[in-house]
């Protein structure tokens, strides 16, 4: 694993999270900002997962240290690898090394039990995001309160 550009988690984020959407529709508010970490699983040379943590403020109650992992993917062929946990955890990290209290995401369904060993917690009812599918907003508190 390791830390990429944007362009590069992209096309395996259209493949996995997003099939037939074009190369805008791939791209994230806050992709391009310095502080956002992209991360790439290599195999052969080949990209096979990817994902990204971002500063976003949480729908409903946005607050200081707030960050988003999105554009979690990992090609089904490596699934049930563990990728995509070492994946979560160094986004974890990532976020704290840069003052985040907070963590949040929207978890598809068949995504929630990765979250959950990771301790995030659901927040509401399951919810449809049109075209994509349906999720689980899900939060976990990584560093203290807000000073």
């Amino acid at each position: 694993m390791r830390a990429a550009r944007a362009a590069d988690v992209r096309p395996l984020r259209g493949l996995v999270l997003r099939p037939g959407m074009d190369d805008e529709q791939l791209r994230f508010a806050g992709d391009e900002d310095p502080a956002t970490l992209h991360l790439a699983a290599l195999e052969r040379g080949t990209i096979v997962a990817v994902a990204s943590i971002m500063r976003e403020g949480m729908p409903g109650e946005p607050a200081r240290g707030d960050w988003r992992v999105r554009g979690m993917a990992a090609a089904p062929q490596v699934r049930g690898r563990g990728i995509g946990a070492a994946m979560l955890t160094r986004c974890l990290q990532h976020a704290r090394e840069h003052g985040g209290r907070r963590v949040w995401c929207n978890a598809r369904v068949a995504a929630r039990s990765l979250y959950e060993r990771a301790g995030f917690e659901v927040l509401g009812e399951r919810f449809e995001i049109p075209g994509i599918g349906d999720h689980y907003l899900m939060h976990l508190t990584v560093g203290g309160d807000p000073a």
